[in-house]
């Protein structure tokens, strides 16, 4: 058998085994045990969160001949008819490469037969906001009064873009960004499954950057599991994915907030030298700077960040010496550059000049200056000319 992805071997085949969308899961469940299926959904939100997953689950539950806590048992004929390539009870149509009016026309001609097997007819139209404004119009009367055993669930990344009129004859459900510590678990439970070794903060990291997309996230492990050959360490999956080890960063770091410039100016020719991306880097600074940020302030700091410790103890080193004022001037520095970087034509120029901008500038300084200013001053209102 050839081999399957990981996002695709372990796509949930029930309700209970959906993360991160309970509040969904349990309103669909709640109105299939009901018997009160509404004939059209709108499943939004960010790219793998779950809405064609659970739109396939859904579509088998309400069909299914004894359903399990409002699952597909999978077994009973009418499960087994649906999971079959070729049932037509169960349609996914890519709105994508077929958003023209006469395919949705077509569409509109076929609603009008019986289910073969189940009890509806499940059209899941995926990204929905592809459609053009004709096939939008051809779809809203179907969409308003389809026939009693057809429903229909639309699925986007891009609600914006679908007309009011769609929207209002809709169910919607709102899809959550799962959170990291989910995933981290889904993933330790399929590494386990597969005899995979790894490092929690390796996982830590693939979660993160993930963004809560578990689609993304798991498509990242695959990646990983490739690269090291089934033994994933934190060390492998920066290099994996391209982001900066945080050990390398700690001299380009310490150097701008001591005001050393040649040291600066080193560090990054280090970092540039590595084939580093300029917008990937200063991402990197960014969060290797707001990692100083929370150490520096908060207790549980290892909880929050969740990093090997011999970079969690460079990074207390680090915070130790410095003003968390001149930390947090230099993260707004490079939080703005990554968006500069989009009108440069030379990004290792302008990195460079933001770093030594940091390097030159000391808030706590400055802001002691303005304390002595304004002492003078109000001290010089009392004085006569």
């Amino acid at each position: 058998m050839s081999y399957l992805a990981l996002y695709r071997k372990y796509r949930p085949k029930t309700f209970d085994e959906v993360i991160g969308q309970e509040h969904i899961v349990r309103a669909l469940k709640n109105q299939i045990k009901n018997d009160e299926i509404s004939h059209a959904y709108l499943f939004t939100g960010t790219r793998g969160t779950g809405k064609t997953s659970i739109a396939k689950i859904f579509a088998r539950a309400i069909n299914c001949m004894h359903p399990n806590d409002a699952s597909p048992c999978g077994k009973c004929e009418v499960c087994q008819g649906l999971l079959d390539a070729s049932n037509m009870d169960i349609l996914e149509i890519d709105a994508a490469s077929n958003n023209r009016v006469d395919e949705i026309r077509e569409l509109r001609e076929n609603v009008k037969y019986l289910p073969v097997v189940g009890k509806y007819k499940v059209y899941i139209i995926d990204e929905v906001h592809m459609l053009t404004d004709s096939a939008f119009n051809a779809l809203l009367k179907t969409l308003e009064e389809p026939p009693a055993h057809v429903v229909f669930i639309l699925a986007t990344t891009e609600v914006q873009k679908l007309p009011a009129t769609i929207l209002s004859r809709c169910m919607r459900f709102d899809f959550k960004l799962v959170d990291n510590d989910k995933i981290v678990g889904l993933l330790a439970k399929i590494f386990d499954e597969n005899g995979i070794k790894y490092e929690s903060e390796a996982l830590n990291l693939i979660a993160k950057l993930g963004k809560g997309s578990v689609r993304d996230s798991l498509s990242l492990a695959d990646m990983c599991v490739a690269y090291t050959n089934k033994s994933i360490t934190y060390s492998a999956v920066t290099n994996v994915v391209g982001v900066t080890n945080p050990e390398n960063l700690s001299g380009l770091v310490s150097a701008m907030l001591s005001h050393d410039a040649k040291g600066v100016l080193d560090a990054a020719e280090e970092l540039y030298s590595s084939g580093k991306n300029m917008g990937v880097l200063a991402g990197d600074v960014t969060e290797y700077l707001r990692g100083l940020v929370i150490v520096k302030t908060c207790k549980n700091y290892a909880q929050i960040l969740k990093l090997p410790e011999s970079i969690l103890s460079t990074m207390v080193d680090i915070a130790s010496k410095f003003d968390a004022k001149d930390m947090l001037y230099a993260m707004r520095q490079f939080a703005d550059l990554e968006q500069d970087f989009r009108f440069s034509d030379n990004p290792r120029t302008l990195f460079e000049i933001t770093a030594l901008d940091v390097c030159a500038t000391s808030v706590s300084s400055m802001e002691s200056l303005e304390r002595r200013i304004a002492d003078l001053e109000n001290k010089l209102k009392g004085v006569r000319p």
